[in-house]
């Protein structure tokens, strides 16, 4: 029961919990409302870095969420334009994660990376569409079996100032494999082949290293959903 309780903490997070431990023992000097304010923000920061573990599905083809979030838009656009590919549009996943879920990004399939660009740009709220054009964002292409490639971006948002990417091009990663994060809120984008269906619906809940956003070698056609 406790291994469900206190889960690891991505390493990223630790030096922003003994800030926070620090300000609350400061402020608890003050006042103890304002001790028991910064205890209640010290402890959201560390569920915030939270790094559970996850079972993640291993069948080949399987394309599976890189981040905890509600899917907020699928659309189909071009890849983007900073990797000079082909222009013809693909199915885009966008993945929203706000300040509760769990910020640390996995790979959405095994491959090699192929190529890694990183965008400057602005911090607009994440969950509109044109973030994935002008807000600051990593961009990752990911060369998977079959030589088919899965490009995934990952996008800073409102209240987001840092981008964490550990992956270096030639690198081999797996499905699931743990490969970053981003900071306070925002969102991923996964860019499927030409041709591939996503498998999950707008407004649907995904887990991060675990949820399929899409099988490279299903021929079913998109799925939707509905509240019930």
């Amino acid at each position: 029961m406790f291994s469900r309780i206190l889960v690891p903490i991505a390493r990223e997070g630790w030096p922003f919990i003994a800030i926070f431990a620090v300000a609350t023992a400061v402020l608890a000097t003050v006042h103890g409302l304002l001790g028991l304010l910064g205890l209640v923000l010290t402890l959201w920061c560390a569920y915030f870095f939270r790094d559970p573990p996850r079972v993640t599905p291993t069948r080949d083809g399987l394309v599976i969420s890189p981040a905890d979030g509600v899917v907020e838009m699928i659309a189909e656009v071009p890849p983007p334009a900073e990797l000079g590919l082909e222009t013809s549009p693909a199915m885009r996943v966008s993945v929203f994660m706000d300040v509760f879920d769990c910020h640390v990004n996995r790979a959405p399939i095994s491959g090699r990376v192929k190529r890694l660009v990183y965008v400057p740009g602005k911090f607009l709220n994440a969950a509109l569409d044109k973030a994935s054009e002008v807000n600051e964002r990593q961009i990752v292409e990911l060369e998977a079996a079959g030589d088919k490639s899965v490009v995934f971006v990952q996008i800073a948002g409102l209240v987001a100032r840092r981008i964490v990417c550990r992956l270096g091009e030639g690198q081999t990663v797996q499905t699931g494999e743990r490969f970053g994060l981003i900071r306070f809120g925002s969102r991923v984008d996964v860019y499927l082949p030409l041709g591939v269906q996503p498998l999950v619906a707008i407004g649907q809940r995904c887990v991060s290293g675990e949820t399929v956003l899409a099988d490279l070698h299903a021929v079913e056609g998109a799925r939707t959903g509905e509240v019930r």
